[in-house]
């Protein structure tokens, strides 16, 4: 399952782009509105810092603007995918832009038959958005899976984007579910990456290099100096030679 960040903070795409783990990015008006900036201007600056599908989202309602505004995005960067609503309009706008070789991602999908009628359209991504559905007491993930599941059954190429993905275990559950990809926030990704077992070996592996480097337990690694039997140089500054 692939990663994407779903955000359009710079500066938190970056971080996360650095652990060298994200396929992309997806967006939506209230994210860039969040960021405070341009619209073209941070979409064409995480197209350039990832270099993956970058989702970037219309903000028409009927499927002409969605048509100009789509072919509008897909200007911007090879890199664009344009995000529509799974509306009428959405879907009439889907068929137009893939049938002129744009990719489309369509978003706010809640139902199977949705999803369905999304790839009929010939949708490249669909996003059902697994937190949401769970709030009015549905089961998000197996929404996911029934969607691929019948994508699958029909032999079909849309890619399943899980989103409205709120904690860690949404991601797992996800990828159990037969995902291709999780758009995941920042604070979601921070979460990951941190395990009370990681640390505390990280800290025994720590001290144990200290005090072989002839320094006590309580010295920092960076002055612990090198291995001794490297032939390096001793916690004092001494040669070892």
């Amino acid at each position: 399952m692939e990663f994407f960040i779903d955000t359009a903070i710079v500066d938190e795409i970056k971080e996360i782009n650095a652990w060298g783990v994200l396929s992309g990015v997806t967006t939506n008006p209230s994210l860039i509105v969040a960021s405070g900036r341009d619209f073209r201007e941070v979409v064409q600056e995480i197209a350039e810092m990832v270099g993956g599908a970058i989702s970037a989202e219309v903000t028409s309602l009927d499927a002409e603007g969605m048509i100009r505004e789509g072919q509008e995005v897909a200007q911007w960067s090879e890199h664009v995918v344009v995000k529509l609503p799974l509306t009428p309009a959405g879907l009439q706008a889907c068929k137009a832009l893939t049938s002129q070789g744009i990719k489309t991602n369509v978003t706010l999908c809640f139902s199977v038959p949705q999803a369905l009628l999304a790839a009929r359209a010939g949708a490249t991504y669909i996003s059902p958005f697994a937190g949401r559905v769970d709030d009015i007491g549905w089961d998000g993930i197996d929404l996911i899976r029934q969607i691929k599941e019948a994508y699958v059954l029909g032999g079909i190429e849309t890619k399943v984007l899980a989103a409205s993905i709120r904690h860690p275990m949404h991601v797992v559950q996800s990828a159990l579910a037969g995902a291709d990809v999780a758009t995941i926030p920042y604070k979601v990704f921070t979460q990951m990456i941190k395990h009370p077992l990681t640390q505390a070996g990280l800290d025994g592996f720590m001290k144990d290099w200290a005090k072989r480097a002839g320094a006590s337990s309580e010295t920092p690694s960076s002055e612990a100096g090198t291995n001794p039997q490297a032939g390096g140089v001793d916690a004092q500054g001494g040669s070892k030679k």
